[in-house]
């Protein structure tokens, strides 16, 4: 987590404490009080001392580590020491905005290399099919998925049924989605044992549901053989 001194804040915060330091050695080597201010004999080098005391103390706060040798010093040391400190913390600061730019342009690098990440085959178009795989692009894309999630459930679908909607196993688990038992998916209509549109929109809420994109239950059918 970058501190709370800023780049730019270091910058700004070096300038100001030295000039504040400046005006003040200025007042402090005035020993005659007849060249101080009449009206604040010595007011004036009182606050400009105290305010670079405020200055201090706020950075001292939050950085005590690295001024700690400065404590008890005079106010021109103080100063000093500061302005070295909002240096290096800028040059630091500009080290970590360095690294945190290069973090963000490997990250996009390997983002973009990792277009395919479930390793299917990822179709230009709904076109690229025909049958009820076109139909079920047409309706995952209704339903929000993009092409790669199409892809990842074409190969789901290829595996638990070869998208044949009278696909029927032993146990019981029936259609395009295999829904164990098979008449769960009246719930989408009635004709649920023949019509493939019936099945394949039971198939997608059942995905969304449990694992929420085709993708995510193809992961999870990888692992384990079943979704």
């Amino acid at each position: 987590m970058i501190p709370l001194l800023t780049r730019y804040g270091a910058k700004i915060a070096a300038v100001l404490v030295l000039a504040l330091g400046a005006v003040i050695t200025v007042n402090a080597v005035t020993d005659d009080p007849s060249e101080t201010d009449a009206n604040h004999p010595s007011m004036a080098a009182a606050e400009q001392q105290a305010e670079a005391e405020s200055a201090y103390e706020e950075v001292r706060y939050l950085h005590v580590n690295y001024i700690e040798e400065t404590a008890g010093a005079d106010v021109a040391t103080k100063v000093a020491a500061l302005g070295d400190f909002a240096a290096d913390r800028a040059a630091s600061l500009d080290s970590a905005q360095d690294d945190a730019d290069q973090a963000a342009e490997e990250a996009a690098a390997a983002e973009a290399a990792n277009t395919n990440p479930t390793s299917v085959d990822i179709p230009g178009s709904c076109g690229d099919y025909s049958g009820n795989k076109a139909t079920g692009c047409a309706l995952a894309q209704d339903a929000g998925f993009d092409l790669e999630q199409v892809g990842c459930l074409v190969a789901l679908w290829d595996r638990e049924s070869g998208w044949n909607e009278l696909a029927a196993n032993g146990i019981g688990a029936y259609g395009i989605p295999q829904a164990l038992p098979g008449s769960k998916m009246e719930s989408e209509g009635s004709d649920w044992e023949t019509n493939p549109v019936t099945q394949i929109q039971w198939g997608l809420g059942y995905i969304s549901g449990r694992y929420g994109t085709p993708c995510e239950a193809w992961n999870h059918s990888e692992e384990v053989g079943w979704y």
